[in-house]
């Protein structure tokens, strides 16, 4: 390779990682949290998926969550560390095939900015454990217009 190869290669690679930020690099939620445990103790009490998803910040499948058409009155809480999350009262069908809430319970969710794949997204996780719920957009319902569109496998529901 000649150098204006290399050195054109170089300020791409550079740019590129600058313009996408951490491009699927999962960066955990920050802070200390209540709830603490070490991989190894999360990996046994999760399955691989609920592991990708509340740990390493994957999504799972649209459609797959059995909470996506689940309506009964309860409260949805994190898989993780049962902290309440969300209100079947604030629960509604977005048509995107995961469960969405347009408000979640005081305290319940943090938030930081989410630079992957091409766009700015304010991903959402647990207060108590860090674990990663989903995505907040701007396309909800009234009274709060946001959507929480969030993974089923890091909600457990408890019926009313």
């Amino acid at each position: 390779m000649d150098r204006r190869h290399f050195f054109t290669g170089a300020a791409i690679a550079a740019g590129s990682a600058a313009i996408f930020g951490r491009m699927g690099v999962p960066a955990r939620a920050e802070g200390t949290f209540e709830v603490t445990r070490t991989e190894a103790e999360w990996r046994e009490m999760l399955s691989e998926m609920e592991y990708a998803v509340m740990r390493e910040e994957a999504t799972e499948r649209a459609g797959s969550s059995p909470l996506d058409k689940n309506y009964a009155d309860g409260t949805y809480l994190c898989r993780g560390c049962d902290l309440p999350l969300y209100s079947s009262e604030t629960k509604y069908d977005s048509g995107t095939g995961w469960p969405s809430f347009w408000q979640a319970k005081d305290g319940a969710i943090g938030t930081k900015e989410d630079r992957s794949f091409f766009s700015v997204r304010t991903e959402c996780h647990c207060s108590r454990c860090g674990s990663h719920l989903g995505h907040i957009f701007d396309d909800g319902p009234e009274p709060t217009g946001k959507r929480h569109c969030l993974n089923g496998v890091s909600l457990k529901f408890a019926a009313a």
